[in-house]
C-alpha cells in the first residue's frame, strides 16, 4: 500500500467516525435535555447541517472531477 492510498482511507475512515460521534453527540443532547420529537429534529438540522454541507461537497468535487 502506497503512502496516497493510506492517506485517503485514513482521512475517509477518521471523517466517518468524527461524522458518527459528531451525531452521537447531538443525540445525547436532546435526549439530556428531555427534547421532544420537535426538539430532536432542529437540533439535527440546526446542528447538522455543517456535516450535510462537507457531504455535500465532498459529493460536487467528485462529480466535478468526472
Amino acid at each position: 500500500m502506497d503512502i496516497e492510498t493510506f492517506e485517503s482511507w485514513s482521512l475517509t475512515i477518521g471523517v466517518t467516525v468524527l461524522i458518527g460521534w459528531m451525531l452521537l453527540i447531538i443525540w445525547k443532547m436532546g435526549k439530556e435535555s428531555k427534547a421532544g420529537k420537535f426538539g430532536y429534529l432542529v437540533l439535527f438540522i440546526a446542528l447538522g447541517l455543517g456535516l450535510i454541507g462537507f457531504i455535500a461537497k465532498t459529493i460536487l468535487v467528485e462529480l466535478m472531477e468526472r
